[in-house]
């Protein structure tokens, strides 16, 4: 079957939103497509249909192409925990903890698992779309690399390389890279791409041009600034650092930005609403004493953020802000930490320990080595449907889980809420995504929703992509190139 290896020349030069446009494309031209990343890093996770979970990237690549995200589409996930160590998820399920040391060492021992699962999606599409990691000229990393080159060769994958001309630079990326390749990985790269150009494309003719003298590369084409990508839900946590807060809003409605923040883009819906002021806050800066509502976010590492939270002086903001009549809402992480006590005998997110929680629910959670993997969907209290999913090892309990802030379809209640109403808590991710349930929570919360579904918002975006691809690639080169037979 026809294969295409997407590479980069760094993180964050659109790797993921190209591979995504991609996978439209060719869906929409009849083809079965499915997207692969062999080893991706993230704390920004998916459920998948088969019971596991997928980098966030693969989920919604699977999205572009019409069909169920499964985790054979991202079989290495690295969700880190620490500077230095990671949990391993391996075919969507917890397969330990690793140091980052020992996973450099390490790596090539899941190859044979890379390939298992890229010949399993081989076997039912038309045309693969493999999604690299980071840059394959990190020679440094070269050895018993399962990301790029290693999996390209290993697969016999052509490889086309993406360079960002936003960040500059990149002629001497992209022929840098050429120079630092050796001859047998240099000679899978067939082509390369340019992303993010601002302006007259033409103007940098010239450019392309000595890119393809040194190199020998194909020149397949130049991406504009794609504004759609914006409302796709972003991999990498860098983008947050970008993130500029909504303005304009009646209910303003904050989020700390935990050092180990997970799942953030279960706020996506929240920031396209016309009536919300959304904003990120930054350590080292103050919750805003005039916010209405504040979300504490999921997490990889509830007590290391939960300390985090306290060195910030945010639980002092939170007291203030609960005084003042304001709301708090959790999710997963951000739940575990609204109660009494998390205990983590076992270690399972870094050093066994327990600590207080901030003692705004009554409930209390102990983290167990079974992980919750699982789609979630229901009611809200007020009748509203809600669809998402769940991914934690905490259980949580206590007088507070009575009256649950969730029901289930089964009928089984989720999350808290406090006596007085103010305070709740739940561990669906996802919450906001479907219209009516965000609809019905801004009303309570004093606003006026658009009431559109994300899902709605993410395929039309994903169309959007897809047509300005087609008009900037030189798709017939890259078909080609990928071995797809002229239709």
């Amino acid at each position: 079957m026809a294969a295409l290896m997407i590479q980069g020349c760094g993180s964050d030069v659109g790797k993921s939103v190209l591979v995504a446009g991609l996978c439209r494309l060719y869906a929409n031209r009849g083809l079965k497509v499915r997207p692969f990343k062999p080893q991706n890093m993230s704390n920004n996770a998916a459920v998948t249909a088969d019971g596991g979970e997928i980098g966030r990237a693969q989920a919604v690549q699977a999205i572009a192409c019409r069909t169920p995200a499964s985790v054979h589409m991202n079989p290495v996930l690295l969700k880190p925990q620490s500077d230095t160590g990671a949990q391993l998820v391996v075919h969507g399920r917890v397969a330990g903890t690793w140091a980052a040391a020992a996973f450099q060492s390490r790596k090539g021992e899941l190859l044979d698992v890379v390939l298992e699962s890229f010949r399993t999606l081989q076997a039912e599409a038309d045309l693969v779309l493999v999604e690299g990691a980071g840059s394959p000229a990190e020679i440094n990393l070269r050895a018993g690399d399962i990301a790029n080159m290693g999996f390209a060769r290993a697969a016999g994958v052509p490889v086309v390389l993406v360079g960002d001309i936003d960040r500059g630079h990149v002629i001497a990326a992209l022929v840098g890279a050429h120079e630092v390749l050796d001859l047998a990985d240099r000679a899978m790269v067939r082509g390369f791409l340019i992303n993010k150009f601002r302006g007259d494309p033409a103007l940098f003719d010239a450019g392309r041009a000595a890119i393809a003298a040194r190199t020998g590369w194909r020149d397949c084409g130049v991406a504009p600034w794609l504004a759609a990508a914006r409302r796709l839900p972003a991999e990498d946590a860098v983008v947050l650092d970008e993130a500029r807060a909504a303005a304009g809003g009646k209910l303003r409605i904050v989020v700390p930005m935990f050092s180990r923040m997970a799942n953030f883009d279960d706020f996506d819906a929240l920031r396209s609403e016309p009536a919300v002021a959304f904003a990120f806050v930054p350590p080292g800066a103050a919750l805003p004493g005039d916010a209405d509502l504040v979300v504490l976010p999921g997490t990889k590492a509830t007590l290391a953020d939960l300390a985090f939270l306290r060195a910030q002086g945010w639980d002092v903001d939170l007291a203030a802000h609960v005084r003042r009549g304001g709301r708090v809402l959790g999710i997963c992480g951000g739940y575990q930490m609204l109660g009494r006590r998390i205990a983590d005998p076992l270690g399972l997110e870094g050093p066994p320990g327990e600590a207080a929680g901030l003692g705004l629910l009554d409930v209390e959670t102990v983290l167990q080595p079974e992980k919750v993997l699982r789609a979630a969907a229901g009611r809200l209290t007020s009748g509203a449907r809600f669809a998402g999913y769940e991914i934690h090892a905490g259980r949580t309990h206590g007088p507070d889980a009575a009256r649950p802030f969730l029901v289930r379809d089964e009928g089984t209640g989720e999350g808290a809420v406090s006596l007085d109403g103010r305070i709740a808590g739940a561990y669906v991710h996802g919450l906001f995504d479907v219209g009516e349930a965000r609809a019905a929570l801004l009303a309570e919360w004093g606003a006026a929703s658009d009431g559109l579904d994300q899902s709605a918002r993410i395929d039309a975006a994903l169309d959007e992509l897809a047509l300005a691809l087609a008009d900037a690639f030189d798709i017939p080169a890259l078909s080609a190139i990928a071995g797809l037979e002229p239709r």
